[in-house]
């Protein structure tokens, strides 16, 4: 018989998440994926990079969710680097599948878009695919690298389109995406679903506030997540620089929560821009620091620049920052809008002097600010929550099985069998 057994007696239908980009659970997406399908009574697996400080063990059954990792080495070094390791995490992914044994869906989360090529051989096996794009490629290399239309652009162009055709379900994160899989992709608009991104509520719930975290200022600025080059931290520094020298307020401080290969670049413009005294740099940080970090916050600052990933992607920071009530300065965005609506205030795009502008107009305006905060943790806990995305993804995961029959036991020492539990 194929995985276990439910509480009714039947098979329990499994699935293998695949995921190159982060570690699990620490990808808190997949992660709240994960036990979705677990409540629902699917018996889950994950294949995913092991992590450096957190998500070390090598396997482990966490919440009953199975986590098979493999070591990776992040790309460095340009177009070889990115070779390497997406080498090395086929390789892997590929191992490690062959361990799980058969399963019922393969669902396959990008960047990058190559691991409808592990898919294809579970698929072969009987297995159906679902593509969760949590990226859109294309655009991510022309924002990150700035290298334009050039034969690499072409080649992950190439790589997107035959992830969709391999596809039988696709997962966007938002409308914009879901587009683009129809448009682009060329996939029926009923075999892509919505599965938006939302906070765990419960990791996000407000303390009380702690003035010492203002460094004896009367405002707290709060920036939280990655550090890339495509991510705008750039932007935050040259307004914050602005709303000194412009805007003439020093009457903040501001603390930037977060890690990424733009850290140390960021660390430094701080200091070129004259910020050290008032500007602190976090690094990565539990949860529990996190959330007094944010309920101490007057504003919080989402200066992803327009580019042509930002505009139609979904920003996790905006969400989080919603779920703990806080107002928001971003620039103007179509995903901004639709996420934050009246939750945020938006300078036109890139424009660092409307940004600054509109972070001391915030910081003058206590009411506002608090008015901000609860239109955005309505929406948390109304239209964008989780639990919209939990009967979405579900109902993907039923148009995938549909009339589908379930794969047959193989020999486990062929690599078609279950693999062995692990323990916590």
């Amino acid at each position: 018989m194929l995985g276990n057994t439910t509480s009714g007696g039947a098979p329990a239908r499994r699935a293998l998440i695949l995921v190159e980009n982060l570690s699990v659970p620490f990808d808190r997406r997949v992660w709240q994926e994960c036990t979705t399908l677990r409540d629902a009574g699917w018996e889950v697996h994950v294949i995913c990079p092991r992590g450096t400080k957190r998500d070390t063990e090598l396997e482990a059954e966490i919440d009953g969710v199975r986590i098979h990792r493999y070591p990776l080495r992040a790309a460095a070094g340009g177009p070889a680097g990115y070779l390497r390791e997406y080498g090395s995490a086929l390789w892997h992914t590929l191992r490690l599948a062959r361990k799980v044994g058969p399963v019922h869906v393969v669902h396959a989360c990008n960047p990058p878009d190559l691991l409808f090529l592990p898919a294809l051989w579970l698929k072969r096996r009987g297995a159906r695919f679902v593509f969760d794009q949590h990226d859109l490629v294309p655009e991510l290399y022309l924002s990150r690298f700035g290298r334009g239309k050039d034969l690499l652009y072409r080649a992950v162009c190439a790589l997107e389109r035959r992830t969709y055709r391999a596809a039988d379900i696709v997962l966007a994160t938002n409308e914009s995406y879901r587009d683009v899989a129809v448009r682009r992709g060329g996939r029926r608009p009923e075999d892509v679903f919505v599965v938006r991104s939302a906070p765990a509520t419960d990791r996000f719930q407000p303390v009380a506030p702690e003035p010492e975290l203002k460094r004896g200022k009367p405002h707290l600025l709060c920036y939280l997540g990655v550090m890339g080059p495509q991510d705008g931290v750039d932007y935050a520094l040259r307004a914050l620089a602005k709303l000194r020298d412009e805007v003439g307020r020093s009457d903040w401080h501001a603390v930037f929560v977060g890690a990424g290969d733009a850290f140390d670049a960021m660390v430094a413009l701080s200091r070129q821009l004259g910020l050290s005294e008032q500007v602190q740099f976090t690094g990565r940080i539990p949860d529990a620091d996190l959330v007094r970090y944010l309920s101490t916050a007057d504003v919080c600052l989402s200066p992803d620049p327009r580019n042509p990933l930002n505009d139609v992607s979904t920003m996790n920071k905006v969400l989080e920052y919603m779920a703990m009530g806080r107002p928001i300065v971003s620039f103007d965005l179509k995903e901004a809008r639709v996420s934050a609506g009246d939750a945020a205030v938006y300078a036109p795009a890139n424009d660092e002097a409307a940004f600054a502008e509109l972070v001391g107009l915030l910081l003058d305006d206590p009411e506002r600010r608090t008015r901000m905060g609860e239109i955005g943790k309505e929406r948390i806990s109304g239209e964008l929550s989780w639990r919209n995305s939990q009967r979405s993804l579900l109902a993907a995961y039923t148009a995938a099985c549909r009339d589908h029959a379930p794969v047959p036991a193989g020999d486990a020492r062929s690599g078609h069998g279950r693999g062995r539990t692990v323990e916590r």
